[in-house]
């Protein structure tokens, strides 16, 4: 029998701890992500988060066939040869009118949920639609992603976001990394406490939401969505959005998916 060369054994354990530390991050801001949705378009969203081992989903209605489009969803990935689990928050608590869910679905081979995901209801008053926070471990060590969805840009979310900066004070403990549809490019002064505390934004000058038209090839409008993390306890692998509209030959068809890219963030634990 042939004996097994340390070496070997070495790399075979190396190439293990890599995959097993490297993490998928995407969030997306599915626009109105409910009963509107159909089979179609589930099999789509399904298709374009696959590959991700977690997802934080912004804009699920708050009410009727919000929570069960996400279960829609997670059993369709779950027909793609992988378990996934999902959280879904309660309604945010601002006025009815801009009420909402938010969302997190995971690869349970992956990822493991640490404690249950909750609302972060301390800004509550300042806040229309408050922060949803879910802690997740990757072996031995943890994160926290924090999805937020802003008020929209003609509402100045800029007095939301600015709420954003105490948060990591209230979790000591916790590797937060911040998600989700900011209404608000990452240039803006609002952000400047999360970088001076040592955050990073993931996209610069990188516009995540769909125009009506596209005007010479060029269909993308502003620059809202984002993720920042803390450049202390994330390594940054790779970076990106997906444009996913260019799988269809109108660009209204795909607005009928979302008005906005995902953004992703493949990384690992410092």
């Amino acid at each position: 029998m042939k004996k097994t060369t340390p070496l070997i054994i070495l790399f075979f354990l190396f190439s293990k701890f890599i995959l097993f530390a490297q993490i998928k991050f995407c969030s997306w801001n599915i626009q109105n992500f409910g009963k509107s949705k159909t089979e179609n378009h589930i099999k789509f969203i399904a298709n374009t988060l696959n590959g991700y081992d977690v997802v934080a989903i912004v804009e699920v209605v708050a009410g009727l066939g919000g929570s069960q489009a996400v279960a829609r969803l997670a059993d369709e990935l779950n027909r793609k040869g992988s378990k996934w689990d999902y959280s879904i928050s309660d309604p945010t608590t601002g006025s009815p009118s801009k009420s909402e869910r938010y969302a997190f679905l995971w690869k349970t081979s992956k990822l493991k949920k640490i404690g249950a995901a909750f609302l972060e209801n301390k800004y509550q008053t300042e806040i229309e639609r408050e922060p949803y926070l879910a802690t997740f471990s990757s072996g031995n060590k943890e994160f926290t992603i924090a999805t937020f969805h802003a008020l929209p840009k003609n509402k100045h979310p800029e007095q939301e976001i600015k709420y954003l900066k105490f948060i990591p004070g209230e979790f000591l403990s916790k590797n937060i990394i911040f998600s989700g549809d900011f209404n608000c490019p990452e240039s803006h002064t609002v952000f400047n406490p999360l970088k001076v505390s040592g955050y990073l934004s993931a996209f610069t000058k990188q516009k995540t939401s769909l125009k009506t038209k596209c005007v010479n090839n060029d269909c993308l409008a502003s620059e809202y969505d984002n993720i920042f993390y803390k450049a202390s306890k994330i390594h940054l692998i790779k970076s990106g959005v997906v444009h996913f509209y260019k799988e269809f030959s109108i660009l209204k068809e795909a607005r009928k998916i979302s008005d906005h890219l995902p953004v992703y963030l493949e990384f690992s634990i410092n």
